[in-house]
């Protein structure tokens, strides 16, 4: 771990506590982002395919999602991989659950469900998905070796951004001021130009100031 002097502390300070206050936020637009991503690809390959019964099940735990319940979402997600663990509703009904699961603190849960879609989806990006979510989790609770490790999987192009920027504050997190520069500085020339997210990272670049 680095060394650093009381400016350095104080702008990692900032940039931890900022990360605390809206990390949640900005994990929940990746994720729209990134189901996005592979929504057109999903149902170009799945709709005609897919079990009408599958896709009556994932319904209801769309259905359940507003009952704000989150029994009645794990229990319509449980039925849904133990029916169609194959199809490619199941790894969807599990991040729904795994939203859910967050909200009301039950991080066990959403963990053992994010390694299910990252074991048995057979879309990278929900894969990835899945990954990242399990990567701010960890780095949340502080367990930084398997956050990075997490971080390191391949992935597409498209999702270099997103993984660079993680992999940042986790190395902040570390105190390896340095690197998490040269993270970040990845995912700000990864990310589209017109990105806000892209505007965030340069938020965390600013904040460590110039290399020296």
């Amino acid at each position: 771990m680095s060394t650093l002097d009381l400016q350095e502390q104080e702008q990692v300070d900032a940039i931890k506590s900022w990360w605390k206050d809206n990390n949640k936020w900005l994990i929940a637009v990746a994720t729209v982002a990134l189901l996005a991503y592979s929504g057109s690809q999903f149902w170009k390959s799945y709709q005609r395919s897919q079990s009408v019964e599958a896709g009556k099940l994932f319904g209801e735990v769309e259905k359940q999602l507003s009952s704000g319940d989150p029994k009645r979402v794990n229990d319509a997600a449980a039925a849904l991989v133990e029916k169609f663990s194959g199809s490619a509703y199941a790894p969807r009904a599990q991040l729904l659950a795994v939203q859910v699961n967050l909200q009301s603190k039950d991080v066990a849960r959403a963990k053992t469900q994010l390694k299910w879609i990252i074991e048995h989806a057979s879309e990278a990006g929900l894969q990835d998905t899945a990954r990242l979510k399990l990567a701010s989790i960890l780095l949340d609770e502080k367990t930084y070796d398997e956050a990075l490790k997490t971080l390191d999987a391949t992935h597409p192009e498209a999702f270099v951004g997103l993984f660079a920027d993680l992999k940042g504050d986790v190395l902040l997190a570390q105190g390896k001021i340095s690197e998490a520069r040269t993270a970040y500085q990845l995912a700000f020339d990864k990310l589209d130009e017109k990105s806000t997210y892209r505007n965030l990272v340069q938020l965390k670049l600013d904040g460590l100031g110039d290399a020296k």
